[in-house]
């Protein structure tokens, strides 16, 4: 018999505690102190110590009612708490929210009778599920999705359901993500309650398909389930208690830092959407050359991080919200004295998750934490209304918030936020009624923000380009101007890094050197996201880009890609760019780089400009020079070439892919509708890839 050694048994021993740990998916291990130190720095959204079985879950902690969300940016995670919360205040539920990955499915078909399971589910990209609800939509859409029992016909028979989509019409597979679960959950013998309703942010209606769908909703769940209404009254999600004896100085308390890991000092990877990665910012330079306008150029160093890129991917910045923002929204709600007082935030609800790092400070919650810029919602102003400062300012939060057509003339065509909704409502008193619970509860929390890269991984692995408008928009009839979060602060931390005084009229200003000053310098809070918006393998493929204004962002990373290659003595293919701003000498992105790309590239790269305010009366689009340049096109396509088109949804890229349909019908000979079925061939097999945004 072959002797064991010392080695063997500490191999041997180490594969067991693998084994242990992979099959109970780390249930046998405790809860960490701090699960801001674990789990949100390493990006891990099962926590440890914490079933996966969501009967189990749901039996713990006395719920009959699980809210299922699958959410890209935290939108679908926001509608699916304000169900929850209306389904407790309103009809007595025990209602729960879950993330789609934080459990397994295999025991949905245990799921009882009497209990109830929401999913809201946002359609992500080309009707890709979002990252966290992946594993749940490949389970659920397999061929055969094994369930504890084993084999039945229709294995959930006892599943009730209410499901509700996030999508936008402006994307090929609108709500898809919505739409292909709730079959597969009806093939397999679910009872869905209601309709599955759809919400469009494509048409800027989301908020009004979602209140128009739950109404009905609710009464088709109160009859099947026997419920009853009762009035609505605020119940805290959160307990929110000042901690006088801490000092916002306390090393212990966090201002803005995401984790444990920042709040000591530490960059820790991996570096993701819970966890960001302090970049210094190598180079910034304006790309414009006129003053009312601005468009940057990045680089963003991560060296040191093990950050790695393909080209195509998107890069995540990480925005803080404007000083004049914070001080507008402290100011408005009475926080002034106590804007740095100490506050520990835990939740009463047992399945709640605080959506930041306690302790912290209710200056830090509302700078780095709150979409406090962002969108306000009709049901969260009706909820406000109970804390008006007085019965005048309730009457008109009270309208606001049941009458969607005086809501849309007051708020949302004039882009308020919520600050500025409570201020216009009551100019001379402060809201300090309101909780700040409720504030935690009912504004989102603040999203990165993705932009295209727009360099090669091939040529710069430890930079990270990106090529960005500065958002400011005016309405119309309003007296304010509407300014990008995150733009803005890019072009601050630009300014700083120029040394030039800051210009903005609007006074923003922000905390550019983050919480404690652990941002000195030029650094800017980063993590890559990966994308399928890839050049093919094979450098000789022929490819067409169509990307206008910052759509050419990562198509500069292409040309720069294949440049390198030629230079490097590999084959390249015919590279066609369409490219579109409005004048040559005021905003055409990358001018001088093009002729250096076109030196290594000679013939094989073509560039199509489309300047669309040089000539009085006519306007001229990508689109435009695609229907000139119809027979070079359709003979690259019919050498196997990539399509690629980046930009705006709502017009161009639709009309874009209108436009391809339409030369491929008449080059071909054939009808439009065959035109349209080949592109559409196009989408599925790869060879048509979009990098939208509405």
């Amino acid at each position: 018999m072959a002797q064991i050694d010392a080695l063997d048994i500490v191999v041997l021993a180490l594969l067991l505690v693998g084994s242990v740990a992979y099959f109970t998916k780390g249930t046998y291990w405790g809860v960490p102190k701090d699960p801001y130190a674990s789990s949100y720095a390493n990006g891990s959204a099962a926590k440890a110590g914490k079933t996966r079985n969501i009967l189990e879950k749901m039996d713990e902690s006395g719920k009959n009612c699980v809210v299922f969300y699958g959410s890209q940016t935290g939108t679908a995670e926001d509608y699916a708490s304000r169900l929850a919360k209306e389904g407790s205040s309103r009809f007595g539920l025990k209602t729960m929210v879950a993330d789609l990955e934080d459990y397994d499915y295999e025991n949905l078909d245990e799921f009882p009778e009497d209990k109830i399971a929401f999913f809201v589910l946002a359609t992500y990209g080309e009707g890709e599920p979002t990252d966290n609800a992946v594993e749940f939509y490949e389970f659920i859409n397999g061929e055969s999705p094994t369930f504890s029992k084993g084999e039945e016909e229709k294995p959930l028979g006892n599943l009730k359901y209410v499901t509700f989509g996030l999508g936008n019409n402006t994307y090929e597979h609108y709500n898809s993500m919505v739409r292909r679960v709730d079959a597969a959950l009806r093939k397999l013998g679910a009872d869905r309650i209601g309709a599955a309703g759809e919400g469009d942010d494509g048409a800027g209606t989301m908020e009004e398909d979602f209140l128009a769908w739950k109404e009905p909703m609710w009464e088709a769940l109160t009859e099947k389930m026997g419920l009853e209404e009762r009035e609505a009254v605020y119940e805290p999600v959160f307990s929110v208690e000042e901690k006088p004896e801490l000092s916002a100085d306390d090393d212990t308390v966090y201002l803005g830092e995401p984790n444990k890991n920042h709040l000591e000092g530490k960059q820790k990877g991996p570096y993701n959407a819970h966890n960001p990665y302090i970049a210094p910012i190598a180079e910034s330079k304006e790309l414009f050359t006129v003053k009312d306008r601005n468009c940057l150029h990045m680089e963003i160093d991560v060296s040191g991080s093990n950050i790695t890129y393909t080209t195509g991917d998107h890069v995540a910045i990480w925005p803080t919200n404007a000083g004049v923002e914070v001080d507008r929204f402290i100011r408005v709600l009475g926080l002034e004295e106590n804007r740095h007082r100490v506050i520990n935030v835990k939740p009463i609800e047992v399945t709640a998750k605080v959506p930041f790092p306690t302790p912290t400070t209710y200056d830090a919650v509302v700078r780095y934490h709150m979409e406090i810029c962002g969108p306000v919602s009709r049901q969260f102003v009706s909820t406000l209304a109970a804390f008006a400062p007085n019965e005048k300012a309730k009457a008109e939060m009270t309208k606001l918030g049941t009458d969607a057509d005086y809501f849309k003339s007051k708020i949302s065509s004039q882009y308020l936020n919520i600050a500025q909704v409570l201020h216009s409502v009551c100019p001379d008193q402060p809201w300090s009624a309101v909780p700040f619970s409720c504030l935690i509860e009912g504004i989102n929390k603040i999203q990165p923000r993705y932009y295209s890269i727009s360099s090669s991984s091939y040529v710069q692995p430890k930079k990270i380009s990106i090529t960005a408008v500065v958002e400011s928009i005016r309405i119309p009839g309003a007296t304010h101007i509407v300014k990008g979060v995150t733009t803005n602060y890019l072009l601050a931390l630009k300014q700083k890094q120029h040394g030039e005084p800051h210009p903005d009229p609007h006074g923003l200003t922000y905390a550019i050197t983050g919480p404690r000053n652990k941002y000195d310098g030029i650094h800017v809070p980063v993590h890559v996201r990966h994308s399928n918006f890839k050049l093919p393998s094979d450098s000789a493929k022929p490819i067409i880009m169509v990307g206008p204004g910052t759509g050419v962002a990562p198509f500069r990373g292409f040309v720069q890609e294949r440049a390198e290659q030629a230079k490097r003595g590999e084959k390249v293919g015919p590279t066609i760019l369409f490219y579109g701003c409005r004048r040559r000498d005021e905003d055409w992105l990358y001018k001088d780089e093009w002729d250096s790309f076109k030196a290594s590239l000679g013939e094989n790269l073509t560039i199509f400009n489309a300047f669309s305010r040089e000539s009085p009366g006519k306007k001229v689009y990508v689109q435009h020079l695609m229907k000139q340049n119809a027979k070079l096109i359709n003979d690259l396509l019919t050498k196997k070439s990539n399509f690629y088109v980046c930009g705006d949804a709502a017009h161009m890229a639709r009309e874009v892919s209108d436009m391809l349909a339409e030369i491929i019908a008449d080059e071909r000979g054939v009808d439009l509708k065959k035109g349209e079925e080949v592109v559409k061939n196009m989408r599925s097999s790869g060879a048509y890839q979009e990098d939208v945004w509405s």
